[in-house]
């Protein structure tokens, strides 16, 4: 199964309540904060929710 290592690029500050919690659901935080999540839907979905907070990069 392959991973998503997922990097937060831009601050949370001014973002809706519901991205900041999507944000520390990802195990995320500050700008440069890097996690290493499973590839799946549900994952797929929150990075879809903050895809202009974060970069996303599979891992094999």
């Amino acid at each position: 199964m392959s991973e998503l290592k997922i990097k937060q690029v831009r601050s949370i500050i001014k973002t809706n309540f519901n991205q900041k919690r999507t944000i520390k659901a990802l195990g995320l935080g500050r700008p440069n904060y890097v996690t290493v999540k499973p590839d799946n839907p549900q994952i797929r979905g929150m990075i879809v929710k903050v895809r202009h907070l974060v970069e996303v990069e599979e891992v094999k």
